[in-house]
């Protein structure tokens, strides 16, 4: 046989690898992010149309894996080569864990003969991703495939979601297939998998106290997006008149111009922030009804928005959340599913009392709402330079669309998306890495929901300091065509570390400090769009530009070192979190 006629034979042949293309193809998978490894496994991935996008580095493939599935409702699919490749995707798959979004993670291993001899780049993958994989397992047994991925992608979906690793030596993705006894058909990629009810008397009891409640409010959490339960907890705030406030990842919840929102709150409710005004009827509460919150320590202000005297219902999927942090009536299951159960039971309830207390409530709010709009008025018309980012989130917000979705990277930049920009619609998108908050994830988190919404505007808000972790992609989204619109807020420093060194200790180490860059260059010498901005007046019209040039256009805006969002925390220190920077010079400069 001819070494042409071999290659043949093989491309014909039924293999593991094509049996995993095939059941990824089932669960509606059309993209894995991949750098070439598992290669037999990507080579028959394409060979049925499963798209690879190659990423630069793991890490931002892990971030854009999560930012397709919170976008897509769908699993995201990423793959990468055993060991040190491998190790780069732990944080991703730490922000997707706490964040409740489900990953599938396909792991080259070293070949099965070789394992446990120092075979080239070989790590003990399960104690790798120990901390950070719902369900980690091995495809050793050929016989076994559709059932090992049906189970991954399960684990993944139901449940409270989140990532999965699937391990796939070498040579066991060239060995023959054999079909397993029991066909396998269903589609399991989309999340929730399952929508389990709560308690039927459990339910009631949370209607009647929230009918008969003095003050009642709501704090909505990511969990509501990811359980696409937007308009079941619109029903249940007009049926009950209902306040609700949200937490940074539940942004988007509500329409935050309606006359019952009071915006997010978490760790924004400083002077300056969207709910400041609306603190005493949050702390007044005296019936929480928690949706799809993990009660965090900064989706909470470190647990001192709400009254310990409160009553709190619970709604989540996961039983360890539900009371984990506020002991709470638990109405253990599905978002929408229980959102739907709670308001049903309260349309039998009388809510005489919510009604005629509506009036004030929408009074109160309103109220609020202006005291905010006249303390911020005059940053979001500031003319200064360096630019105030509130004028740049004021410009952006004005040609914000329902449809469009925002990016933010962790530290300020979801800061300041979370306090300046305004949800138009209920459920429109702030896509915020809020489950461990690692710096560098805006950019490719921007992209992965590109991925999942070609047709939709998506504008990716980042620091210059988590920029430079992942500029690389840049050439990755001109490269794949996912043009998107990268906001840089460009003040040659790590604001946040400043700020809070400044606040708890007075003074800053040297290792705030950057040294200037010019971010539209890098994006013009990758073939993207640059554009630097450095004055007010030339915020909208860089914005429409790239909004509407179908390319990735990075627009480096030039802002205040000294401007912070509204962090409650740092309130009282405002009079030092300025100090002067300092970089110590070494011996021989100075």
């Amino acid at each position: 046989m001819t070494q042409d006629s071999q290659f043949e034979t093989l491309r014909n042949m039924t293999t593991v690898a094509d049996v995993i293309a095939r059941t990824l193809a089932r669960h509606g998978v059309e993209t894995i992010l991949g750098q070439s490894n598992p290669t037999e496994l990507m080579l028959a991935a394409e060979r049925i149309g499963i798209r690879q996008i190659l990423y630069r580095t793991e890490n931002a493939g892990g971030a854009m894996a999560d930012g397709f599935a919170r976008i897509s409702g769908r699993i995201g699919v990423v793959a990468a080569q055993n060991g040190p490749a491998a190790a780069l995707l732990v944080a991703p798959m730490g922000e997707a864990l706490k964040a409740s979004i489900p990953m599938l993670v396909l792991v080259q291993e070293v070949p099965s003969g070789s394992r446990d001899r120092n075979a080239f780049q070989e790590l003990d993958h399960f104690a790798l991703f120990a901390s950070v994989s719902k369900w980690t397992r091995r495809i050793d047994d050929p016989t076994r495939v559709e059932d090992t991925i049906d189970q991954a992608v399960t684990m993944a979906n139901s449940g409270r979601p989140g990532p999965v690793v699937l391990l796939v030596p070498r040579d066991v993705l060239g060995k023959p297939a054999v079909p397993g006894r029991f066909a396998r058909t269903a589609d399991l990629g989309a999340f929730p998998l399952d929508r389990p009810r709560p308690d039927a008397a459990a339910v009631s009891r949370a209607a009647r106290l929230i009918a008969t409640a003095r003050s009642p409010l709501v704090v909505a959490g990511g969990g509501v997006h990811g359980s696409g339960a937007v308009a079941e907890l619109a029903a249940l705030q007009e049926i009950a008149h209902l306040p609700v406030v949200t937490t940074n990842m539940g942004k988007g919840a509500v329409d935050e111009s309606g006359p019952l929102s009071l915006g997010v709150a978490a760790n924004v409710t400083g002077e300056r922030g969207p709910a400041h005004f609306h603190l005493p009827l949050i702390a007044e509460a005296d019936v929480v009804l928690l949706v799809g919150t993990r009660t965090n320590e900064n989706g909470t202000e470190g647990w001192t928005l709400t009254s310990p005297d409160a009553t709190y219902i619970h709604i989540d999927v996961d039983p360890l959340e539900v009371g984990r942090n506020y002991e709470a009536i638990r109405l253990l299951g599905d978002a929408r599913a229980a959102l739907g159960d709670l308001t049903a039971a309260l349309a039998a309830t009388d809510l005489t009392l919510r009604v005629a207390r509506s009036e004030g409530l929408r009074a109160a709010i309103a109220a609020g709402r202006q005291r905010h709009f006249e303390a911020v008025t005059p940053l979001l018309e500031s003319g200064e330079t360096p630019i105030a980012p509130e004028r740049l989130f004021a410009e952006l917000g004005r040609l914000l669309e329902p449809d469009d979705i925002v990016v933010a990277d962790a530290s300020y930049s979801s800061f300041w998306i979370a306090g300046y920009l305004l949800a138009k619609r209920p459920g429109q998108r702030f896509v915020m890495p809020r489950g461990l908050a690692g710096l560098g994830w805006g950019l490719p988190l921007a992209l992965g929901a590109k991925i999942a919404a070609p047709g939709r505007r998506v504008i990716a808000v980042v620091g210059d300091g988590g920029f430079a972790h992942v500029w690389s992609e840049l050439e990755t989204a001109v490269r794949e065509r996912l043009p998107v619109t990268v906001v840089v807020l460009n003040n040659s420093v790590l604001g946040a570390q400043r700020h809070v060194e400044n606040a708890v200790f007075g003074e800053t180490t040297t290792g705030v400090e950057l040294d200037p860059v010019d971010h539209a260059a890098i994006a013009t010498a990758v073939g993207a769009t640059g554009i630097v901005v450095d004055h007010p007046d030339a915020i909208a019209p860089a914005l429409r530009k790239a909004l509407v040039s179908g390319h990735t256009t990075v627009i480096d805006v030039i802002v205040d070192p000294d401007a912070y969002p509204p962090v409650r925390a740092f309130d009282p220190f405002t009079d030092r979190l300025n100090a002067p920077l300092h970089r110590a010079m070494p011996a021989s400069h100075a």
